[in-house]
């Protein structure tokens, strides 16, 4: 039988239920309430045996929101263990600190941001004194992802320590005369206090999420104990706008990360305007992260509301609260009270009653300020119940006021974000307000002084005594340097030989020198293997059995190739991270494991390896973010090129990587031709990277997914491989040499497109009788960067000249440049090659096709190479002009 016209099938109805009476009673009851009482006292009794259930354990759908309360009631926060007053007068001194420091920075244009820290003092300042874990004790510490506009108040804390000087606050944002402060959390600028980047709103959440769980990843494969780690990120709620900011939330429920906390600062305000205008941003947090399995702790209201919680027996001032979307209720906290009385109480009888029996000055303090981010026992009880909670990572929504204690011109107010600073009158307020002791005839010459209590005043012991209790100064950065032993040479030794009459792709090469290096006894541990979802693609499924597949759980289930020799094996201490299809969640994987030198003192080798097309393209912002954060590892982009990965098209060819890549200052960029390139590359940048003199770089290569005979090294190339270019071979060395008088050319090549000047520089010398010598550019970038060095140089007076000019001295012939990239990848270095210079490319949009119909289309290939270099030369007068032609005809072209 059909269901009736409108009426869906549903779960229930698939259920079989063993007792349809008793069933029947409960929704009669249900029924019975709903008409004697009234609907919401229904809708509360439902709520109410719904979060029972929940608590109880049964295996009910979670409610996805909650009342707009607090989720810890008054009644139920634990006892404080601190000095509240001490602690009042430390976040008193810090909130004056971190407003100074942006005013009298204000006077030079450099701005600043005074509002977010404002209203998040008391979120920092908690954790500060009682959760967050320093370096100086045992294992590495808790890792905290300060909320990059509230580097002010970090700053302000650590001029209170000791750790900053008053002239470094004055150079806020001023860091070119080499004692200023960065803007933001910079761990490049400033090494020894800042770990994590995190103004490039989005990044640092997701970080997080990979931090905890490269932790736990640590401690399962017994590298390092980080049981007593925490990860903490401070984050806005405007921030979680971000696609990136929520995109990792399933894995960290879904890998348990209880060594994870979120406390997002919902001060309902992002940059220009409310968070959520019409809507409210805090019971949607809610509901997206109970959703995706979190722990949700809510600290909305500050201790003025229990009064009016108290009062409210029907339940009317939850439901209004509920109502009120958040840009109205931004609106409560700048009028007067009876502008309140009228709009939020007059929405209803029952409310109209409560207010009744409120003063003035009880509704004020409620609307205006009293709020869960701004009560240290509240944000404690927090913190507390988040560290208490296991098998699920927590967030905390705290509610606060943006521009808190700064005053009435900037509480609230839609502009606060782009107010740079507070008039010498605010700043008299403000100080009377936070009761700190700044006289008047501090105020000279109409600036701002800076407050300090003195390095031994009550407060600066205070906060020592509990630093040093909790393992000592947060934020901090320390390095203590472990040199890695070079790998054996047996590893190397397979590529550097060839690979005979066999064909391999340098893909294949670069997978099988890992697999070696990481049977070493020393180092081998350490290599981390890091894929978005296509391991098969690159030829790395014969590392699943050997080396394992990361999962906290193990394996729970029989593999479907189980009887396979290469099968899909999850292992507790698996050594790959197989990231699924999210190039940002295996990037934020890759940044964590780059900088565990840093972060746990345990150096790891990180590679990631991605289709070439989906990494710099996608993720360039992360890949900043790792040079800010100072990591170290091998980027891989695999399948590269143009015109290499045949038939994926437009979105899957990659001509430009290269392009980007260049940009970043940290990043060494190699494209290698052969397999013996690829592993004097590695070798060399372990070296550089994890020897006894390690530089901040980390290192990009491109491999091809072209089989094609590996030869072998030939000897006395290993400075042009690191350097960026050598000579591969000459026209002198062909078995068809041409005549000693030929015309001659030099063809320049990098990666897969050596194997198409090889080609042009046989069909040359046959058909053309020209010589033409094929050199290996395994890193026009590294070039370049030689190049603009030596230019610096002679700024300086020092006469130096850039490597690519060295190697060429001596040649008269032109030089024809050509890859796999777009024409701008080798014109880099054009300015410092001496001979005339012309260069082919993949330039415009890819598209399908095969490699030798792509390459044709772009004219790139052997052919398309030899009508260039006779065009070059014809120019020059040295073969007639009409061989254009004639050769463009005798290849089709």
């Amino acid at each position: 039988m059909s269901d009736p016209v409108g009426k869906l099938p549903s779960e229930l109805d698939q259920l079989p239920d063993r007792d349809t009476e008793e069933t029947a009673e409960w929704a009669a009851s249900l029924d019975a309430v709903a008409k004697a009482a009234g609907t919401r006292r229904a809708e509360y009794l439902l709520r109410r045996t719904l979060q029972h259930a929940e608590a109880a354990g049964l295996a009910l759908p979670k409610l996805l929101e909650t009342d707009y309360v607090n989720t810890i009631p008054t009644s139920a926060e634990p006892e404080f263990p601190g000095d509240m007053e001490m602690e009042a007068k430390i976040t008193a001194w810090n909130r004056w600190n971190a407003a100074a420091m942006v005013t009298r920075g204000s006077k030079y244009g450099v701005g600043g941001h005074i509002a977010t820290f404002a209203s998040a003092a008391w979120l920092y300042e908690t954790g500060f004194q009682h959760f967050f874990r320093g370096k100086e004790a045992d294992g590495s510490g808790d890792q905290l992802y300060i909320q990059g506009h509230a580097s002010p108040g970090i700053y302000a804390r650590a001029f209170l320590d000791g750790r900053v000087s008053e002239q470094q606050l004055d150079n806020f944002r001023q860091e070119s005369g080499g004692n200023g402060l960065p803007s933001y959390p910079h761990p490049r600028r400033l090494p020894w206090l800042w770990e994590f980047p995190t103004v490039s709103m989005g990044l640092g959440p997701l970080s997080a999420i990979y931090q905890a769980r490269f932790n736990r990843y640590l401690q399962n494969r017994n590298i390092k104990d980080t049981s007593n780690s925490h990860v903490w990120a401070f984050l806005g709620d405007g921030e979680m706008d971000e696609p990136e900011s929520t995109a990792a939330l399933a894995l960290a429920s879904r890998e348990r990360l209880d060594n994870l906390t979120f406390v997002i600062n919902c001060n309902l305000q992002r940059l220009d305007g409310p968070v959520r205008a019409n809507f409210r941003v805090v019971q949607e947090l809610e509901a997206q992260f109970r959703g995706a399995g979190w722990n949700v702790i809510k600290s909305l209201w500050g201790s003025a509301w229990d009064e009016l919680f108290q009062l409210d027996t029907t339940g009317a001032l939850v439901r209004r609260l509920r109502e009120v979307p958040d840009a109205q209720f931004q609106t409560y906290a700048t009028r007067d009270v009876a502008y309140i009385r009228r709009h939020f109480f007059g929405a209803d009888a029952e409310l109209v009653q409560l207010a009744a029996v409120l003063t003035d000055a009880k509704i004020a303090e409620c609307f205006h300020s009293s709020r869960g981010g701004h009560e240290p026992r509240k944000v404690y009880a927090a913190y507390k119940a988040a560290l208490e909670h296991k098998g699920a990572p927590t967030v905390i929504l705290a509610q606060t006021v943006k521009g808190y204690t700064l005053g009435a011109g900037f509480e609230s107010k839609n502009a606060n974000h782009q107010m740079k600073k507070l008039t010498i009158d605010e700043f008299k307020d403000m100080r009377d307000l936070l009761g700190l002791p700044i006289p008047d005839s501090a105020f000279a010459d109409g600036q701002v002084p800076y407050g300090h209590p003195g390095a031994d005043s009550p407060e600066v012991r205070y906060l020592n005594e509990r630093r040093a209790a909790l393992g000592g100064p947060a934020p901090a950065r320390k390095v203590h340097h472990v040199a890695l032993p070079a790998p054996a040479e047996r590893s190397f030794a397979p590529l550097l030989k060839g690979s005979g009459k066999q064909e391999m792709a340098t893909t294949m090469a670069f997978v099988r020198l890992v697999k070696d290096l990481m049977r070493d006894k020393e180092t081998g541990k350490r290599w981390v293997p890091i894929v978005p979802d296509e391991a098969r693609t690159f030829g790395m499924e014969s590392l699943f059995p050997s080396a394992g597949i990361y999962s906290p759980l193990g394996q729970t289930y029989e593999p479907v190739d189980r009887d396979q020799l290469m099968y899909y094996k999850e292992a507790k201490d698996g050594q790959i991270l197989n990231e699924g299809i999210t190039e940002a969640g295996a990037m934020a994987d890759f940044i964590a494991a780059c900088t565990s030198y840093a972060t746990h003192g345990e150096p790891m080798i990180p590679f990631y390896i991605f289709y070439s097309m989906f990494g710099w393209q996608r993720t360039a912002d992360q890949m900043w973010q790792l040079a800010d954060q100072l990591g170290k590892g091998f980027i891989v982009g695999a399948t590269a090129g143009r015109t290499t990965l045949t038939g994926e098209g437009l979105q899957h060819a990659d001509g430009h990587s290269h392009l980007i890549a260049s940009t970043n200052p940290a990043s060494l960029n190699y494209d290698p031709a052969f397999a013996y390139e690829i592993a004097v590359i590695v070798k060399d940048g372990l070296r550089r990277m994890y020897g006894e003199k390690p530089e901040d770089v980390f290192y990009y290569l491109t491999v091809y997914n072209e089989p094609k005979v590996q030869p072998a090294m030939p000897e006395g190339v290993e400075e042009g491989i690191l350097r960026g270019l050598y000579r591969f071979n000459t026209a002198a060395s062909l078995e068809s040499a041409p005549a000693a008088d030929a015309p001659k050319i030099q063809l320049m090549a990098s990666g897969t497109a050596i194997h198409w000047a090889l080609e042009a520089q046989q069909l040359l010398a046959a058909d053309w009788n020209v010589a033409a010598d094929v050199w290996s550019a395994t890193s026009w970038g590294e070039l370049r960067r030689d190049a603009l060095e030596c230019d610096e140089a002679l700024l300086r007076g020092e006469m130096r000249t850039p490597y690519v000019t060295r190697a060429l001295e001596g040649v008269t012939s032109p030089v024809l440049a050509v890859s796999d990239w777009m024409r701008q990848v080798p014109d880099q270095i054009s300015q410092w090659v001496e001979q005339d210079w012309t260069s082919l490319g993949t330039d415009g949009f890819g598209l399908s096709d095969t490699r030798e119909g792509a390459r044709r289309h772009f004219g790139v290939d052997a052919p398309s190479i030899v009508v260039a270099a006779l065009a070059q030369l014809a120019r020059r007068g040295e073969v007639p002009a009409s061989a254009i032609k004639e050769a463009r005809e005798r290849y089709g072209l």
